[in-house]
């Protein structure tokens, strides 16, 4: 802080966490909040220190230590509320950007053209990663990534970050298809992470599903939420098999990985197939 500082870095930003929570405004424009909102009675900041210049130095000052602070916030936050973080999901969205950026200062985020989720490829994007409580989606980690980087990549950072977050408790990783890859999966094993994630047809490929045979499997005393208040004899049912999945790497000298692999067959999903052949069948 300079000696000639109107207001401390912290009234600062605790004015902009209250902006945040009452009436979110441009930067430039909080000045004119304060003065309507009694930010001074109630935090000792006159309105005219928070002009957008003064806020911007705030913010730069506290970047640096971001990472502790959210940590520190969300750990007294899982305290306080119980929120179970022995599993926990994790994904990327894109967002797309209209204006032109220069190349950003080094070890920041650079807006690039990529595959953005709005399919709007024309423009370039940054990618943001969120991992979330599996018991009511509470944020507990994010990250910011290149436009072009690309999604796959980012898994083994994420379960690192995500390993030393847990500390020695184990913790359960749920991701979606782009998981499950060689690299990715030998470094979540020996990481010690518990994973679980569709595979994809590159994986288990037409003929492995067209040989399971359904006298084979369990069924599973499980009721999806869509049919929670149904009568029993309208709720899908699942039943279940499991085998052992090889994955090998492209060296030789790459360990095997022996997956556990789980079939599920929806009654649901299967209806909804067959009406889809009778529809193609018939033309409709």
């Amino acid at each position: 802080m300079r000696d000639i500082a109107w207001a401390t870095h912290d009234k600062v930003i605790k004015a902009l966490v209250a902006n945040r929570l009452t009436s979110p405004t441009p930067l430039v424009h909080v000045e004119d909040w304060a003065r309507a909102w009694a930010v001074e009675e109630v935090f000792s900041v006159p309105p005219e220190v928070l002009n957008d210049d003064r806020i911007g130095r705030a913010l730069d000052a506290l970047a640096p230590e971001l990472d502790g602070i959210v940590g520190s916030i969300g750990a007294q936050a899982i305290a306080k509320f119980g929120v179970e973080v022995s599993r926990i999901h994790w994904d990327v969205t894109s967002i797309s950007r209209f204006d032109a950026y220069p190349s950003p200062v080094e070890d920041y985020v650079e807006p690039r053209f990529g595959h953005p989720k709005d399919r709007r490829p024309d423009l370039v994007q940054i990618q943001a990663g969120l991992a979330v409580s599996a018991d009511g989606g509470v944020p507990l980690w994010h990250r910011a990534y290149d436009g072009g980087a690309g999604e796959v990549a980012q898994v083994v950072p994420a379960t690192e970050a995500l390993s030393k977050l847990a500390g020695e408790r184990r913790f359960l990783m749920v991701g979606d298809s782009k998981l499950v890859s060689y690299p990715n999966l030998r470094a979540i094993i020996e990481a010690k992470v518990s994973f679980v994630a569709p595979a994809s047809k590159a994986y288990v490929g037409a003929d492995v599903l067209a040989g399971c045979d359904l006298t084979d499997t369990v069924a599973v005393d499980y009721v999806a939420q869509r049919d929670a208040a149904k009568s029993p004899e309208q709720r899908g049912s699942y039943r279940v098999a499991e085998d052992t999945m090889v994955l090998s790497g492209k060296k030789k000298t790459d360990p095997v990985l022996e997956l556990r692999r789980m079939f599920v067959r929806s009654s649901a999903r299967a209806g909804a197939a067959a009406k889809a052949r009778q529809t193609g069948h018939d033309g409709k």
